[in-house]
């Protein structure tokens, strides 16, 4: 982290912006933390006040009654205490058992709430991973916030119980006698000083130790990441290549080269000088400083200032400013560490979203009357020189067939981005219905678009949940999408039909589906949303021939009265399409039906096609 001293004022206002999250994301986590801690911290001080007026009573041969009223009171007293302490830890348990799925919310939010420009660049996914090993290693950052103030709450409660305890201990006077001085103010304020000293010194070394421990932060997030990778290298998904290629012995000597959290680690070694010094000096000066308290309440008891029965009271108070006023100096000091840390957080969910949201109302047509134009269309990645699309010329009609081929990296998908307006031209424009699509609504434009790419997710849910993407869904809807995409016979042999759970992340009876069954599905929740465009990226990559062929005799019913996109390497799916775009190095290099480009036999689609036919065609 850097070494630039943060102002007091910026650590105050990044921990109240930190509480602020944690509050708008769990409105009961605050409150619960901050009552349990409360609780906690005076419980143990009011059993000391209450306790010490029956020792006193018992000392003096008190009437039984007396003693009994007393032993009532305190026993009503604490056990009511301790069974408010005891329901809101619970409480705070409870809310605290989400807190580290709360914190990865924080995250996942901003990222599905950013310009897809910055959700999908290397400089924000590597902004996103070091918040992640901040987290994993020693939870710094938002996690800490919680953390600390959890800890602050506690130490403010058992300092003020303390000085409330013991401020009447260094008042009351001491009978003369030999030990008459222990009654005097500067003796009093010589005690207070020394306290203060030692919690101040043991305050300081817990901070020493605590800066030192994250001064490592490089060199642990390097290990969590060593350690991450290749425990999932060797996760279920990978366990056919492990076996036959006996992979583990790769993964363990790479392993062995990393030595960040061995005992032959630069920390270890650190940990065996003068930060474990540091470590342990706080406990010896903490038993000290207990020893001298000890001393000076049991000497002025007998000396006669109080009665004995109120030592345990005067003992606890005392101690407790001694423990409590150690435990701030070290909170606000791990505060201040870890303002460095929320300072990263911050930058990230701070990054802004500079992409034109637009302001016209993108029409919802019964006839679905929707023309789209390219019109001299160039586009470069965030961050290249290189353009991924030159000069890009097209339009399509409504319910029209486009097939998009060529090679791999000529800008086909790029294509289907700037499209579906993932990404803003660098140049030229493209046109809904003669307007610019900068200008319309981004949630309405995205709204005609039905898409399944390469990459599709589905997700550890009910089947027909999947298809909707929602909850609540139109069943028969469901079904039939299912049944279009030729997922029919899969269906009827789902032991609960469309609430049968996929996968079993979240259902021991949840069922496993082949990639080629998961894309008929990704097919069918794009037909479910009925959009009036439907792009499809390789969609019958995972298939097999026979599904293909099924999915291609059955194209027209599938796509309806949409305009269908298609974007392929299978030649043979282009022959159904009413147009076929070309690309080749960024650019459109040919337009026009099946037939009318292989008649170029010089053109880049005859070219593909023959390279694809000599496998086919003796």
């Amino acid at each position: 982290m850097s070494k630039k001293r943060i102002s007091v004022k910026t650590v105050f206002s990044r921990h109240l912006r930190g509480i602020r999250i944690w509050q708008k994301y769990d409105s009961q986590l605050l409150p619960s933390l901050l009552l349990s801690r409360l609780f906690s911290g005076v419980t143990p001080f009011a059993a000391d006040w209450l306790s010490a007026p029956i020792l006193n009573a018992l000392a003096a041969h008190a009437e039984a009654a007396q003693v009994w009223r007393l032993v009532a009171l305190t026993l009503g007293v604490t056990a009511a205490l301790a069974g408010a302490t005891a329901a809101l830890n619970r409480w705070h348990e409870a809310r605290m058992d989400g807190y580290w799925y709360i914190n990865e919310k924080i995250l996942a939010d901003k990222h599905a709430d950013m310009d897809f420009a910055d959700a999908d660049s290397q400089r924000v996914a590597d902004m996103a991973a070091q918040i992640r090993q901040n987290t994993n290693w020693s939870g710094c950052g938002l996690l800490r916030v919680l953390q600390i103030t959890q800890r602050l709450i506690g130490a403010f409660a058992t300092t003020l119980c303390g000085l409330a305890l013991s401020l009447r201990l260094f008042l009351l006077p001491v009978p003369e006698g030999s030990l008459s001085f222990l009654g005097s103010p500067l003796f009093a304020l010589l005690l207070l000083a020394f306290m203060a000293a030692a919690a101040f010194a043991s305050g300081r070394l817990a901070n020493y130790a605590e800066n030192a421990w994250l001064s490592f932060a490089a060199d642990a997030r390097f290990g969590n990441r060593v350690y991450s990778a290749y425990s999932w290298s060797s996760g279920e998904r990978r366990d056919l290549d492990i076996r036959i290629y006996r992979q583990e012995r790769i993964t363990q000597h790479y392993m062995r080269q990393d030595n960040t959290f061995s005992e032959s680690s630069p920390f270890a070694a650190r940990m065996r000088g003068k930060l474990g010094l540091a470590l342990a000096a706080p406990q010896g000066i903490g038993a000290l400083v207990s020893g001298a308290i000890y001393l000076f309440v049991c000497l002025k008891a007998w000396a006669g200032a109080f009665p004995i029965g109120s030592a345990t009271q005067y003992i606890g108070a005392v101690t407790g400013v001694f423990t409590g006023a150690s435990a701030l100096i070290v909170e606000l000091a791990a505060m201040r560490a870890n303002a460095a840390f929320l300072a990263e957080n911050f930058e990230y969910l701070d990054l802004p979203n500079s992409m034109y949201q637009g302001s016209l109302t993108t029409e919802k047509r019964a006839d679905r009357n929707y023309t789209v134009e390219f019109r001299g269309v160039s586009f470069k990645y965030p961050g290249s020189e290189a353009y991924a699309l030159r000069d890009v010329n097209i339009s399509f009609r409504v319910g029209s067939r486009l097939a998009v081929v060529g090679m791999n990296g000529s800008g086909k998908t790029t294509f289907i981005k700037l499209l579906c307006r993932l990404y803003d031209p660098t140049e030229g424009e493209i046109l809904l219905n003669g307007i610019d699509i900068r200008k319309y609504r981004y949630d309405e434009y995205m709204d005609i678009f039905s898409i399944v790419f390469q990459d599709f997710s589905l997700f550890a849910l009910p089947l027909g949940e999947n298809v909707a993407a929602s909850a609540q869904y139109d069943r028969a809807r469901a079904e039939d999408c299912l049944q279009k995409a030729g997922f029919a016979e899969r269906l009827a042999d789902m032991p609960a039909g469309l609430d049968t759970y996929l996968y079993k992340e979240l259902d021991k009876d949840g069922v496993e589906v082949s990639g080629g069954e998961a894309q008929k599905i990704a097919i069918a929740r794009a037909l479910y949303k009925d959009a009036p465009f439907i792009v499809l990226d390789e969609p019958t990559a995972a298939l097999d021939p026979i599904a293909e062929a099924e999915i291609y005799s059955r194209f027209n019913e599938i796509a309806g009265d949409k305009t269908a996109i298609y974007i392929s390497h299978r030649l043979s799916s282009c022959k159904f399409c009413d147009g076929i775009a070309v690309f080749d190095g960024g650019k459109i290099v040919q337009q026009g039906s099946h037939e009318e480009l292989l008649a170029d036999a010089d053109g880049k689609y005859a070219e593909l096609w023959m390279a694809q036919a000599q496998y086919y065609v003796k």
